[in-house]
């Protein structure tokens, strides 16, 4: 059976449905292929389930510091994984059912489901369907990567994924990767009462942010009795269900700890490699990545790719504004680029990191005269109001123009009060702009001025 479409869209993820509803408007017949669940890694299994999840690991947290509160408690708090696991997909679901009513009621929207494979660079695949369109929007996120580590297939493991579905609480975790994911998991899974060990190759902990944001971060992981490896290259795994250990090079202390469970957070790669886009003639790098113009259209000029599968950001803030990219090259004027987008993002530890521009190390290499302010959370008023006083803000401007060209918050509320400082540098305004501006009193933000004020 044959169907024909104005437009394809392959996977429901952030970029997708958005896009769909757009052309759909506009008049074209969409569809819109979806091999498993609607609303993609970040509905089902990355930002709103595990931000679901490391609430629960807070409130576990502070109820084992209800007594610094002045609050009593009768007993020590108990953690019901259960409990927490039925939280979590609800939220999750939830968002998931929203996502799929909203598809639903698109006009000139299909939602087709199976695997997409291209036939040609007009026609792909789904079961016995053969579905040909004048053009294509790829939206098929990643997917954990799994490296060939020797014994890797012979002890049980998990992924991000796997992570989701467990009910039970690990007795001693051990996680493969300090990445962003691993970290995250590593002080979510402490909180609830497992032992964490984290085993990282490199020899500098969070080699992407500058020494001393990396440094805070990882005391702070130290400090709730996380064992970090560093400089432990994962070279074998050993054992069975209940009692795996890492053998690493570099690092014999992995050696002595055997755990229960196995995480692997090493990266991750995009689902590429099964949709027959050698068959569409559509070129990829030697990661799997969609190559992609400023605009997100690929080699093939009607087939386009957006999201983690075209290796220009990794997040869904960037899948989306991806989105945005692509319908304004479409249906607009043009006029929106990837190139215009600044680096943000947020690792969603408790207190959380929030990143955007340049890191320091970045600025310095650059050429660029540059200077840096910081302040400690102990001297935020409202971190301190809080007791929660762990971390600090950081601020890089470029001297001679007076820009922001980077920053970092450590610390609580940091990942929402850093966007007064990125609109800043996407409006390109001096960074006198915030230190000369008045804010609400007692907030993080409200100390973002002064931390201007103090550059060297």
């Amino acid at each position: 059976m044959n169907q024909r479409f104005d437009a394809v869209v392959i996977g429901a993820g952030q970029a997708g449905p958005p896009l769909a509803e757009q052309l759909g408007k506009a008049g074209r017949r969409v569809a819109v292929i979806e091999r498993k669940l609607v609303g993609g890694t970040c509905v089902n299994t990355g930002c709103i389930p595990t931000k679901a999840m490391v609430a629960s690991a807070y409130v576990a947290h502070m109820a084992a510091r209800a007594h610094e509160y002045g609050v009593r408690a009768e007993a020590a708090a108990q953690v019901d994984m259960q409990r927490v696991w039925e939280r979590t997909q609800g939220i999750s679901g939830k968002s998931r059912n929203g996502v799929e009513q909203w598809l639903s009621g698109m006009a000139q929207v299909s939602l087709l489901r199976g695997h997409a494979r291209f036939e040609s660079p007009h026609s792909l695949r789904v079961g016995e369907e053969l579905i040909e369109a004048e053009s294509f929007f790829i939206n098929v996120g990643g997917r954990a990567a799994v490296p060939d580590f020797p014994g890797i297939h012979d002890v049980p493991f998990l992924t991000n994924t796997g992570m989701m579905a467990l009910r039970e609480l690990p007795e001693h975790l051990m996680i493969v990767g300090g990445s962003y994911i691993g970290l995250e998991f590593g002080q979510m899974f402490r909180r609830f009462g497992s032992k964490v060990t984290i085993v990282e190759r490199s020899e500098r902990f969070l080699p992407r942010e500058d020494a001393d944001v990396a440094d805070a971060v990882l005391a702070m992981l130290r400090g709730e009795g996380i064992t970090v490896h560093l400089g432990a290259e994962c070279i074998a795994l050993e054992g069975k269900a209940g009692a795996i250990r890492i053998k690493a090079r570099g690092n014999q202390l992995c050696e002595q700890a055997v755990g229960t469970h196995l995480l692997l957070a090493v990266g991750r790669r995009p689902n590429t490699d099964d949709l027959g886009l050698e068959r569409a003639g559509v070129a990829m790098d030697e990661r799997g990545h969609i190559k992609v113009d400023d605009h997100g259209r690929s080699s093939v000029p009607h087939i386009w790719a957006m999201g983690d599968c075209n290796g220009q950001g990794a997040f869904t803030h960037t899948s989306y504004n991806d989105y945005e990219i692509v319908a304004d090259a479409v249906l607009g004027q043009g006029r929106r680029r990837i190139s215009d987008r600044i680096q943000a993002y947020s690792l969603f530890t408790d207190p959380p990191l929030a990143r955007i521009g340049m890191s320091e190390q970045e600025a310095r290499k650059s050429g660029r005269e540059v200077q840096v302010g910081t302040r400690p959370m102990a001297r935020v008023g409202r971190a301190v109001e809080r007791g929660e006083t762990t971390g600090f803000m950081k601020v890089v401007v470029d001297r001679a123009s007076r820009q922001l060209l980077g920053a970092a918050i450590f610390g609580i509320n940091g990942d929402e009060a850093i966007h007064g400082l990125l609109d800043t540098m996407y409006a390109k305004a001096p960074y006198t702009t915030v230190s000369e501006a008045v804010h609400i009193h007692p907030t993080v933000a409200e100390l973002l001025p002064t931390t201007l004020q103090s550059l060297k």
